[in-house]
């Protein structure tokens, strides 16, 4: 069994609202160091494979169903393997 996590974040060429609104109320509380905000989200797997079928995995369910190519992009980190 893998564990893994998906991360999935706007494209930095694209607008975040959410993470624009964030900003500007850190700022508003006198946290003007606060440069940028970036939301996303994350999902958590497990799965039933090791190496590189988990791979394969995790880029078939994060393209087919996870992630909006026009506007997002993802990574994923393996938490724990055995």
């Amino acid at each position: 069994m893998t564990k893994v996590r998906i991360f999935v974040t706007y494209k930095p060429s694209v607008f975040d609202p959410q993470g624009d609104t964030i900003k500007k109320t850190i700022h508003a509380l006198g946290h003007d160091e606060v440069a940028d905000v970036q939301v996303g989200k994350f999902f958590d797997l497990t799965i039933d494979a090791q190496g590189d079928q988990v791979a394969k995995t995790v880029k078939e369910v994060a393209e087919k169903l996870l992630v909006n190519f026009n506007m997002e992009t993802y990574t994923y980190q393996v938490m724990e393997e055995n």
